[in-house]
């Protein structure tokens, strides 16, 4: 279902003023989830409060994002590959989480081989193991193609899947019919735990702030799409 994302998208006020999610269930946080980001950033956007509240787990980088910033005239693609490393490493610092292992397989952004994906997470999976990955419904190439395979090495391993939104606040609406809305659990956090997701989100300044004079080296996430991140809660859907 990929699904063009342009423009300013849903604001966090319409979300915000949405009733929807205080009739959700509440997730109870697992023990050493794995959680598999497509590109670096969003296993923090989507999940940082859950790995807090987990005390720990693993994390899957599947690609380096080497691609975000494509024409960019600050940063070459191996320079970005170095540079968003470095950020997922101090932003895990930053949330609390600094021994947390990051699994770097290295896929290229934009073109993730989903059979190899699959085969590497079920390898780290085992029956009843929680693992969170993009939903298969969030419109972004990469986000859909982890999702799917995450999904796939569930099935193949017993593990307990849930995908988390990221592209999908851009695009929905609230009570939008394309989003199984059904399926949505909501991880509540505490103050504590949301400072410290914003102070981990701010580590990555190659996608928050410009990198450059040139529009090629705009923010990927400026402030009204990290809004949607700093809410007093996650969704999960299960």
């Amino acid at each position: 279902m990929v699904t063009e994302i342009a423009g300013l998208g849903t604001s966090e006020e319409a979300w915000s003023g949405w009733a929807g999610p205080a009739g959700w269930p509440t997730l109870a946080p697992p023990a050493r989830p794995l959680i598999v980001a497509p590109h670096p950033d969003d296993e923090v956007l989507g999940a940082g409060g859950l790995l807090c509240l987990a005390g720990g787990g693993e994390v899957v980088a599947v690609t380096d994002g080497e691609a975000s910033h494509a024409g960019s005239t600050v940063y070459a693609p191996d320079e970005l590959v170095a540079l968003r490393r470095a950020e997922t490493a101090a932003a895990l610092s930053v949330l609390g989480q600094p021994a947390t292992p990051v699994r770097h397989l290295g896929h290229p952004d934009g073109d993730i081989d989903e059979a190899a994906l699959t085969a590497t997470l079920t390898g780290l999976l085992s029956p009843g193991r929680w693992c969170v990955a993009t939903w298969r419904g969030d419109g972004h190439p990469d986000h859909e193609t982890v999702g799917r395979a995450a999904a796939a090495a569930c099935a193949a391993t017993g593990a307990i899947l849930a995908e988390y939104p990221i592209w999908m606040w851009h695009w929905a609406d609230p009570g939008d019919p394309r989003v199984p809305w059904h399926r949505a659990r909501r991880l509540d956090l505490p103050a504590a735990v949301c400072r410290g997701k914003a102070a981990a989100v701010a580590e990555f300044r190659s996608q928050t702030e410009p990198l450059g004079p040139a529009p090629a080296d705009a923010p990927i996430l400026p402030p009204h799409v990290v809004a949607r991140f700093l809410r007093p809660y996650e969704v999960f859907l299960t």
